[in-house]
Formats: structure tokens, C-alpha cells, sequence
């Protein structure tokens, strides 16, 4: 082929040049200049066709990898379709695993956690090691529903279990497994609007629930304004013959944290500069109100809420009335120093109020890679519990590390309570404790 062109190409030279070489040829020969001209021409093509095959060779490579490659894509392709179908085969498909809700127009969630500890008890008289479900942040289970009706109404739904096998304020010295306990913490509807709040019926928080506890130390997993709840069940011991008081940690301490949780009629304001309102409704003629604040400058976060309830129940034989509450909580962002404080009193007839008081230093860092380290030193008082003149007394040392890509938390508090008895002397019930709490 190659032949074929230059022969060709010399051809068409020849008789192009044949007209003008006339002179030459009468004269009996070829010009020697001319046959140097065609020469070279000829070498030019024949350079030029030799660069035009191998620019047709690269390209014909080029050809041979990109069908290669079309093929190996395909092989994969062909390779990930059969593994998805295997998976589909065994019903791992994680679309199929997902969790939807009975109606299209209503995104459900499920969350929850387990909190398991061991408690290492010195009651004075024996030291036991007490394997608990903290009551601080007890094990749970949590479905919630919640659909968009228009632009501003949002239509809610929380159902929520707790499941605390040996809870840890109920285990003691005699009773050191206390069994399953079944709590059923929420059955709620809500509807909110931005413009207008929220309205809440069933069970759940009340207003004032939390408005004694609220803390940003980071160690309120297990060192917060409710100090008994980590070993809440433990007794004190007489001094002098060491029998069990049947006085408990929690019967000595308490933060009167407002209504807790309780089947209700509850409206929350919508949010103004950090602030809301909220009030509710609960049978038995209860009822309460708090406010609530949060907010962020000069590189300090700050979060506040007070409540007072009417709680109409018995204490000790007397009618009480009103409770009060209220607690603060400060952090400097770019250090992590931090401190939280925490008050509340009980009106009660024909008594001394009981009433409590708690603070907390603390500090979050970042120690290690695997999320905040949060460290805090606290005391608390609390005083006409168990009668209107005995005083209990504690303070304690915690850390809290996280490990963010597990949704974990690892941590350990050392405490000591302390009572004050108006009949007898009881001895101090020391606490170390080491935990952890996973999310789902």
C-alpha cells in the first residue's frame, strides 16, 4: 500500500514537472537540479507518511486499552449486580432494612440507649461491688413520629420505654439485685408552630421538669444537681453497732427537681431571644410553670431555667403546697472551664422546709482523638429531708470521656455522703463507680 502511494506520488510529480523540463529533455538529458528537487520531495512525503503510521499505530493502541477498559467495567458491573442480588436473595438489602412509618407523610426515628455501671460501695461496715443500671441516665428505648402538616405546623409523636435491670436507685445492702424495672417515660402528642408554640398531651416532661439540672459540664451523665441517683438505694449504717438505719442516700438528698414526668396538658411558648414559657396541667389539682433561657456572646454559652409547682402532696403526714426551683450553668468556650449551680426549697406545714443547694467547677478538653474529656469537682447540702433537723452533705470528683465515633461514653465519679442524724450517728457511705452509656 505504502508502494503503491509513493510510486504514485512520483508519477503525478513527473508529470507535472515534464512540461517544464522540455527545454532539458530536447537537450538530450534530464536537469540534474530538478531530479535533486524531486528527491527530496519524494523524501519529505515518505517522512510525513511515516509519521501519519505511527500516530495511526498510538491511535489504534489507544483503541485496544479503551476496549479493554469497556470491558473490565462491564466484568464489574456484571460482578456488583450479582452481589446486590445475593444480598437481596438473603433479605440484607439495607433499603429493606430501613425503618418507615405506616403513613407516607410521618418520618419515624428510634433511638435509645444502655447505661450499665458498677458501683463500689464502703457503707462503713462492708465494701460491695454493686453491678447497677445508672438511674442518672437510665437504659431506654424512644420511638419518635413526626409529620409536616403546612409550612408552619409540625404534628408529633414520642412513645418511650425505660428498661433499668438493677437500677441503681433501688439496689442496697439488702437487696443488692433489685430485678427488672419498667418505666413507661412517654406517650405523647404534640403540635407545634413556630408563630404560635407548642401544646403537648399525655405523659411526658412537665414544665419544671429539669429546671433544676440544667448543666453544660459535660459530666452530667453522672455527676449533676440529682447527686442520689447513682447509688440512691444505699442505706446508712449506725455508728457503734452497724445496723442498717433504714435511712437511704435518696431519702437524704434531693434536688426537687419540679413534677418530673406525669400524664399532663402542657404549652411552651415559641422562643424569643433565647427565652420561653410553659406552663402545665396535671390531675390531681398540680400544676406549673417555668422559664427557660439559653444563649451565646463574648465567647461564654450560658443556659438558665426557675419553675414553681404546685404539687399538693404528702409529706410525712403534712400537706405541702409549693416547690421552687431554679439553675444556671456557664462555659467559656475557648477554655472549657465551666460552673453550674442548682437550688430548690418545699413549702411544708408544721415543718422545716427542705430545701437544697448544689454547685459544680468543671473543665472539657480535648485530651485524646477520640472525642471531649470533661472533669468536674462538686458539693451539695441539703437539709430537712428525713426530719427538720437533720443535714446531708456531699461532694464528689468525676471524669467523662467521649468516643464520638461510637456514640460512647466512659466514665467514673468517686462520692461521699454524709448525713447528719438528729436521733443517731450514721456513717459516711463512700461511692466509686465506673460506667459507660452507648446511643443508638
Amino acid at each position: 500500500m505504502k508502494r503503491k502511494m509513493l510510486l504514485g506520488f512520483v508519477g503525478l510529480l513527473l508529470a507535472v514537472q515534464l512540461p517544464f523540463a522540455g527545454p532539458a529533455f530536447a537537450a538530450g538529458g534530464v536537469d540534474a537540479e530538478t531530479v535533486a528537487r524531486l528527491e527530496g520531495l519524494i523524501e519529505a512525503q515518505q517522512r510525513q507518511l511515516e509519521q501519519q503510521q505511527q500516530q495511526l499505530q498510538a491511535l489504534q493502541q489507544q483503541v485496544g486499552q479503551f476496549k479493554q477498559t469497556v470491558t473490565e467495567t462491564q466484568a464489574q458491573a456484571k460482578e456488583a449486580k450479582a452481589v446486590a442480588d445475593e444480598i437481596k436473595v438473603a433479605n440484607l438489602d439495607p433499603v429493606k432494612k430501613g425503618v418507615t412509618s405506616g403513613s407516607e407523610k410521618v418520618k419515624l426515628a428510634i433511638s435509645g440507649q444502655v447505661n450499665r455501671a458498677m458501683n463500689v460501695v464502703d457503707d462503713g461496715d462492708n465494701t460491695e461491688a454493686y453491678f447497677v443500671d445508672s438511674s442518672a441516665s437510665g437504659s431506654k428505648f424512644r420511638l419518635v413520629g413526626s409529620a409536616k402538616l403546612d409550612d408552619d405546623l409540625t404534628l408529633g409523636t414520642r412513645m418511650e420505654l425505660g428498661f433499668s435491670p438493677n437500677a441503681s436507685s433501688q439496689v442496697s445492702q439488702d437487696n443488692m439485685a433489685s430485678g427488672d424495672s419498667f418505666d413507661q417515660r412517654y406517650a405523647d402528642i404534640s403540635l407545634g408552630s413556630m408563630r404560635f408554640g407548642k401544646i403537648f398531651l399525655g405523659k411526658g416532661d412537665t414544665s419544671s421538669n429539669n429546671t433544676a439540672e440544667v448543666d453544660l459540664s459535660g459530666t452530667d451523665i453522672v455527676q449533676y444537681a440529682s447527686i442520689a441517683d447513682i447509688a440512691g438505694g444505699m442505706e446508712f449504717v449506725r455508728s457503734g453497732n452497724n445496723d442498717l438505719s433504714g435511712i437511704s442516700v435518696s431519702d437524704a438528698f434531693k434536688d426537687f427537681d419540679g413534677l418530673s414526668r406525669k400524664n399532663r396538658l402542657r404549652y411552651d411558648t415559641p422562643t424569643f431571644y433565647g427565652a420561653h414559657l410553659s406552663t402545665s396541667w396535671i390531675s390531681d389539682k398540680r400544676w406549673d410553670a417555668a422559664a427557660w433561657w439559653g444563649g451565646k456572646g463574648y465567647g461564654f454559652k450560658t443556659a438558665a431555667a426557675a419553675a414553681v409547682a404546685y404539687i399538693h402532696t404528702d409529706h410525712n403526714g403534712d400537706d405541702s403546697e409549693y416547690q421552687y426551683d431554679g439553675s444556671f450553668s456557664v462555659l467559656h468556650e475557648n477554655t472549657g472551664l465551666n460552673f453550674t449551680f442548682s437550688a430548690g426549697v418545699q413549702e411544708v406545714d408544721n415543718q422545716g422546709d427542705p430545701s437544697n443547694v448544689w454547685g459544680k467547677v468543671g473543665w472539657r478538653t480535648d485530651l485524646m482523638s477520640y472525642g471531649e474529656t470533661s472533669f468536674g469537682v462538686d458539693y451539695g447540702q441539703s437539709t430537712n429531708l428525713v426530719t427538720d433537723k437533720d443535714d446531708g452533705y456531699s461532694y464528689g470528683a468525676t471524669v467523662v470521656q467521649l468516643f464520638n465515633d461510637y456514640g460512647a461514653e466512659f466514665y467514673a465519679q468517686f462520692r461521699v455522703f454524709s448525713l447528719d442524724h438528729d436521733d443517731y450517728n450514721v456513717q459516711d457511705v463512700n461511692v466509686a463507680t465506673i460506667g459507660t452509656r452507648v446511643k443508638f
